[in-house]
């Protein structure tokens, strides 16, 4: 039996319960979830330089008047 087939059926036995492992709907939330986070991640990042470029310019700003 090809490796392809071979997965296939190992596959179905786990989301079907006959055998141990993470189900395919498991495995798609994961990835949803890590997909989610890392977007968060970078938001965060981007935020986190938007804070500190506005804090210097206020900064700046105050130390000029």
């Amino acid at each position: 039996m090809p490796q392809t087939l071979n997965e296939w059926f190992k596959r179905d036995e786990i989301d079907t319960g006959a055998r141990a492992g993470v189900t395919t709907t498991d495995l798609q939330c994961l990835k949803e979830f890590e997909r989610e986070s890392n977007e968060l991640r970078k938001a965060n990042e981007i935020l986190k330089l938007a804070s500190a470029f506005f804090a210097q310019a206020e900064l700046d700003r105050r130390l000029k008047t």
